[in-house]
This record gives C-alpha cells, sequence and structure tokens, in this order.
C-alpha cells in the first residue's frame, strides 16, 4: 500500500483555492447572535440529518417522519426496539452521540474507538448488520461496482494503525480538512470491516473534525460531512472510486469534492448563527407551514412562533396567542409539552423553549431547509409530511432504484 501522506498539488490548482476559502469561512466562525440555546437545538437537528443522511446513502428507505419518531423514542426510552430500517437509523444517532461525548479539541482517536463505533453501528441489525460487531474482518472481500480490491485482513491493522497516526498528527490549520479528506478516503480504501465500512467512515471523519475543533458544544462551530456525500451521491462514488488508485491527481480531485462541498456546509452553518436568518428565515415559515398543513392549529402556531422570537417565555407572554385564563392558557402550554413542541427549560417548568429535533416540527423544519437549499439532495425525494404539499411540481424525484444499493460502489458495505 502506498503510505498515507498528503498530496502535491501547484499553487494556482482549483484545491488551493478551495482551501483559502475554507479559512475565510472558519474565521467567520463564532461571530453569530442565535441565542446558545437555540443553536444547539439547530446542532442537534442538524445531527439528525445528517444521520438520516447516512443511512439513505446506504440505501436505507425509511421516511424522515417514521426515522425522526423513532429517534425521539429511544431518546426518551433507551430499550425500546423498532423495525430494522428504523434501528438502523436510532443506533447511527447514538453512534454520533458516543462521538459527542467522547471526542474534543485533540483527543486520540484509537482502534478501540473504531470497533466501538462500528458495533454501536451493526450489533442486532438484520440487513445492516454484521456477524462481529466491532471486529475487523477476518476474510478477504470484494465490493460491487468497484474494480478495488481491499487490502487482506493481515494488513488491516497495520493500515489502520497507519491512518489513525495520521489523522492524530497535528498539522497547520489551513491543512486540517485536508488531511481529514484523505484519512476518509483511505478508510473506505481499507475496508475494514465486512459490513459498515461507509457508516464507520463517515463517523470517523466527523470525529476527526471535533478534534480538529470544527465543532464546539458551547458556540457556534458545527461541521458534520455527511451532508456533503449526501448532497451529490453519484460524484461521491465517483470520486471516491477514482481516488481508489491511490494516484496523486485523483487524490486531489476526490479532496477537492468534499472540501468545496464543505465550504458550502460552513457558509450554510453561518448563516444559521444568526439569529434574524434562524428564526425569520427557518423557523417561523416552518411553523406557518405546520398551520397551512393542518398539523397546527392558529394558535399553537401563534404561540410557537412567539416562542421562537424570544427563545424564552413564561405563560403570560403568551396571552396573545392564548386569552383566557390562566388555567386554559395552563392546559394549552400542557399539550404543546405532551406534544414535545416546546420543553421547561428550568426545572420549575415555568420557562418554556422550543422542541426542534426530534418533534412535531422535525419534519416541518426539514422542509424548510429544503425550501431554501439547505437540505443534502438524497433527503428530498420524499415529502418529509405526506400531508404537505410538494416542495415543486418541477422538483427531480428519485426511485428507490436510483439509490445505489450497499455494496454498489467504493463506499458500499456501509
Amino acid at each position: 500500500m502506498r503510505p498515507i501522506g498528503f498530496p502535491n498539488f501547484p499553487f494556482d490548482s482549483p484545491l488551493t483555492g478551495t482551501i483559502v476559502d475554507l479559512e475565510r469561512v472558519r474565521g467567520d466562525l463564532g461571530l453569530g447572535d442565535t441565542h446558545p440555546a437555540l443553536f444547539e437545538q439547530l446542532r442537534s437537528m442538524a445531527q439528525l440529518m445528517s444521520t438520516i443522511t447516512s443511512a439513505r446513502i446506504e440505501g436505507n428507505r425509511a421516511s424522515i417522519v417514521r426515522a425522526v419518531a423513532a429517534v425521539d423514542a429511544s431518546r426518551r426510552h433507551p430499550a425500546t426496539h423498532h423495525p430494522d430500517d428504523v434501528q438502523d437509523i436510532v443506533q447511527l444517532d447514538a453512534a454520533t452521540a458516543f462521538v459527542d461525548r467522547t471526542v474534543t479539541s485533540g483527543t486520540l482517536l484509537t482502534h478501540g474507538f473504531v470497533r466501538e463505533l462500528h458495533r454501536m453501528c451493526v450489533q442486532g441489525l438484520k440487513r445492516e448488520g454484521d456477524r462481529t460487531p466491532g471486529a475487523y474482518r477476518t476474510s478477504n472481500i470484494t465490493i460491487g461496482g468497484s474494480r478495488h480490491v481491499p487490502p487482506p485482513p493481515s494488513s488491516i491493522h497495520g493500515d489502520l494503525s497507519e491512518l489513525l497516526g495520521f489523522l492524530n498528527k497535528d498539522v497547520a490549520h489551513h491543512i486540517q480538512l485536508l488531511k481529514i479528506a484523505v484519512a476518509h478516503h483511505r478508510f473506505v480504501w481499507i475496508h475494514p470491516f465486512a459490513n459498515g465500512n461507509g457508516r464507520v467512515g463517515r463517523l470517523l471523519t466527523y470525529a476527526a473534525m471535533r478534534r480538529e475543533g470544527y465543532t464546539d458544544d458551547s458556540g457556534y462551530r458545527f461541521l458534520n460531512p455527511t451532508a456533503v456525500f449526501g448532497n451529490d451521491l453519484a460524484l461521491y462514488y465517483e470520486r471516491l472510486g477514482d481516488a481508489d488508485s491511490l494516484e496523486p491527481d485523483a487524490i486531489v480531485r476526490w479532496c477537492e469534492f468534499m472540501l468545496s462541498g464543505l465550504v458550502a456546509e460552513l457558509e450554510r452553518m453561518r448563516s444559521l448563527s444568526h439569529h434574524d436568518f434562524a428564526v425569520r428565515g427557518v423557523f417561523v415559515p416552518a411553523i406557518r407551514q405546520g398551520q397551512r398543513g393542518a398539523l397546527l392549529d392558529q394558535a399553537d402556531a401563534h404561540a410557537l412562533a412567539m416562542v421562537a422570537e424570544r427563545l424564552d417565555v413564561r405563560a403570560a407572554d403568551l396571552e396573545p396567542a392564548y386569552p383566557g385564563s390562566p388555567a386554559v392558557r395552563s392546559r394549552k402550554i400542557r399539550s404543546l409539552l405532551d406534544r414535545g413542541l416546546v420543553e421547561a427549560t428550568t426545572p420549575s417548568g415555568r420557562i418554556y423553549r422550543l422542541r426542534l429535533a426530534p418533534s412535531e416540527l422535525t419534519p416541518l423544519v426539514f422542509r424548510q431547509l429544503d425550501e431554501i437549499g439547505f437540505l443534502p439532495r438524497i433527503l428530498r425525494d420524499e415529502q418529509p409530511h405526506a400531508e404537505m404539499p410538494p416542495v415543486s411540481e418541477n422538483a427531480p424525484r428519485r426511485s428507490a432504484g436510483q439509490i445505489p444499493k450497499p455494496g454498489a460502489g467504493p463506499a458500499g458495505g456501509g
């Protein structure tokens, strides 16, 4: 195997320009004015979107509504088990939460960490499972639709040790994401597991971004690469397959694909970090969509819009939406709490805030993000809620047969 490292590319190449753009956008992160608690809700929403996208890449066709409901139920009651397609997403959600708990700036990424991600992703699944969760494969494999033959089992531990050493190496800021792009391809090139490689590879790439500080739990930094891969699935497979030769020019083309997508994702995160855009461009329009689709009545939509604008509200603040006695308002607010549309922010339960993900609002917000071009294309082939009209009469739709099946490309078996 060719040693892992940075490809050479000329100063005037598109990749150089993309790296410059990444640094420009990165410098603006952390400057938003969306309330941190509200941005954390956005972050949770984006994580759920990335989780569903990762499952879709592998051919999982569970609807957004079913996926959101299953994740919500499992977060409330972890022992809940679901049909295989939504259980796949629930386990990906739990694995993402594991990354968030265990990886911070400078954390060393280890074999044990990679194997635990695999165990969490595949254990107990039928269609997307593996007979040896958390263990590297012990036999040679082929990848359907790809000329690449992954290295033999005897090479896996050594190849991954080299890859993890490369990921754990501290490098200059301007090539941190380049390092991660190179590593993402090399992981799926090694294909260390019998199944689950795509899902684990995307989680490992997200973990590497946390290690480099691209996600900050207390600020306005959030970046998950899965949305990039789900935005142009055909090109994702094409560039990965091209790079399987390990030729420098092919690696550069793969890095340009991934990093240019990350520039767009960072731009979107920067937009959402600004209060007016997040509230008036996303949340309030999503609530109004729910009202038009008869998912919310006029009073509840008014109340939720007020909560979105003000962030934290008391029962008395909602009198314009729920006129009448305090007892009437209390019953209305209790209904919002029971539906998971708002949550109490204090032990006394007298201050309330929107609950965006997972909740009944999640498909509505996804729909609005699609309207403004923020949703990965792979999630646009279904209506987030059956009672809502299509986004556009001319919007392209994929049939299930157009989604690559697991094992049908370089990232298959994921």
